[in-house]
């Protein structure tokens, strides 16, 4: 049985995440809702046509008590930021059921993905906590931030999405990968200042993370924590081999790469970073993201969140 009450409830859900599936779980959260009226005080369903308009129905939100964002990491993404938009005072929790191809978020907070029944059900059984966000620039991220081959490597994946490839979550991101890294990897030269530490290099992995995995589920900062006021930051300063780079792309997917000497870790609440030569690829959870020089900086618990009961952190 439902044991808590979402209050004034906005679900926004994109219909065509997840191989179009996204619609049939809009369909099946419309019904659940106005079947169990004891979870809402009033519930309405809002549906995304074109890209942004998830960041403009979340930013009219105002009014509700919980944003609930169906469909996958993208559509989260566009809630969030447009929930950013909102008095603190005034912003709505949010809830995800995760309808998509990666689902590094719903991994974090670990809400059932891809199965919308399990996802109400453990969402109306969760807690709500207060997260992090990253911000770069005017945008923010709840889960990733990367530049070089990673981030060309996850806009790969989206652009065979958008192309309706049969191949999903981390079996996508791999083939990209594979793909991209046995081109070979040239690297951007870069200087970045990571809190009080300057540092140079050639940037072939560069990702300032949120939550600790991307790509669905490769674990490129397994010691990520989404409440811990830092941001995680896993980057390179020179360039390997591509035989290297392979063999440090197949150790990413379980956290393995960690203890390498092509590889720096670190935490930080602010970091910079240009490109004096060229731009690289740089993506935003998923997302295209273009900029002469990129400030980063960690906003400490700002969104109220559901997540799981499981969660230790």
């Amino acid at each position: 049985m439902p044991s808590r009450n979402l209050g004034r409830t906005l679900i926004i859900a994109n219909p065509a995440s997840h191989s179009g599936k996204g619609e049939a779980a809009a369909l099946f959260a419309t019904r659940f809702f106005s079947s169990f009226q004891s979870v809402t005080a009033t519930c309405e369903v809002m549906l995304t046509e074109a890209s942004g308009d998830g960041l403009h129905m979340a930013e009219a939100g105002y009014q509700y008590d919980t944003v609930i964002a169906l469909g996958g990491d993208g559509i989260i993404h566009e809630v969030i930021n447009g929930l950013m938009h909102i008095d603190k005072e005034l912003r709505p929790r949010l809830g995800i059921i995760p309808m998509g191809s990666g689902n590094d978020f719903a991994r974090t907070i670990r809400i059932r993905k891809n199965d919308p029944e399990r996802a109400i059900s453990e969402l109306l059984q969760s807690i709500d906590k207060p997260l992090d966000l990253g911000k770069v620039n005017d945008v923010y991220f709840m889960q990733t931030l990367s530049f070089g081959v990673d981030a060309a490597i996850a806009l790969d994946t989206t652009d065979r999405r958008a192309e309706h490839t049969k191949q999903a979550g981390a079996g996508l991101f791999v083939t990209s990968g594979l793909k991209l890294i046995s081109r070979g990897i040239r690297g951007w030269n870069y200087v970045a200042q990571i809190d009080d530490e300057h540092i140079e290099g050639i940037d072939v992995a560069f990702a300032v993370q949120n939550g600790p995995t991307y790509g669905g589920g490769f674990r490129i900062c397994p010691a990520a924590v989404p409440n811990d006021g830092l941001l995680d930051i896993c980057f390179s300063t020179t360039r390997p081999s591509t035989p290297h780079s392979l063999a440090l792309f197949g150790l990413a997917r379980f956290g393995k790469h960690t203890k390498s000497k092509r590889l720096h870790m670190r935490q930080a609440r602010h970091v910079e970073i240009h490109f004096p030569e060229e731009q690289p690829p740089c993506q935003v959870d998923g997302e295209r993201l273009e900029a002469e020089h990129y400030v980063i900086d960690v906003v400490p618990k700002v969104l109220r969140v559901f997540v799981s009961r499981t969660c230790s952190w």
